[in-house]
């Protein structure tokens, strides 16, 4: 699964991400609510481990952001504010699992996996946008019927912009999340892996998919 966690204390944070590797899991960290935040709202992750008090935008504000923007993406809060008022407040605003601190690692893993049993029994497997086709399982893409061979971070970036369909995606953006660094200026790896995927999914089709926006980033696009 791909699990983000937004928790500012970095200790936890790369103890849970380390943890949650060691499990066959990608981990993305977020360290304050406003990046959390956006992150959530990308829409590629199975599984949300929230912390409640962040800098920026506390952890229900955050919650509560996705939830309005109708995802259903899973959301284990773990956080040190263990009152019978702040659990509730937590499950009313749209929280699936609330985790104490302390807390014993296996009991975290073992909520963890529940959570993406009950989202992976109801997901698909694949992603359409017009004729473009992808099965995140086997992470293979086929347009048209015809199956376009992908690099593990062409692939990547494809599904990435299969998840936002119809959503301005700026270079930054695209390369913290694809590369998870902190973006160059210096550089244009996105140009040419954008391009590349241009080559082999637009190239043959008369509608293109994959669009530049001047002055803001690429857009996946359909009418």
């Amino acid at each position: 699964m791909k699990i983000l966690v937004v928790e500012d204390e970095k200790k936890v944070a790369r103890f849970l991400k380390l943890g949650l590797e060691a499990e066959d899991h990608q981990v993305d960290n977020a360290y304050d609510g406003e990046a959390g935040e956006r992150m959530a709202l990308s829409g590629q992750y199975d599984v949300i481990v929230l912390d409640i008090m962040l800098p920026k935008k506390n952890g229900i504000e955050v919650l509560r952001s996705i939830r309005s923007s109708g995802s259903a993406t899973p959301v284990l809060i773990l956080t040190a504010k263990g009152s019978l008022e702040d659990k509730v407040e937590g499950l009313d605003k749209g929280a699936d699992d609330y985790l104490v601190k302390p807390f014993a690692f296996a009991e975290f893993i073992a909520r963890v996996r529940s959570l993406g049993r009950r989202i992976g029994a109801e997901k698909s497997t694949t992603l359409k946008v017009a004729d473009l086709e992808l099965d995140t399982l086997t992470r293979k893409a086929k347009r048209g019927g015809k199956e376009i061979e992908l690099t593990n971070r062409e692939y990547a970036l494809l599904e990435y912009f299969v998840r936002n369909v119809n959503r301005v995606l700026t270079r930054t953006v695209i390369s913290e999340h694809i590369w998870e660094y902190n973006f160059d200026t210096g550089t244009n790896i996105v140009e040419v892996y954008v391009n590349k995927l241009r080559n082999k999914i637009d190239s043959d089709s008369e509608k293109k998919l994959i669009h530049t926006v001047r002055g803001a980033g690429y857009m996946m696009k359909i009418d």
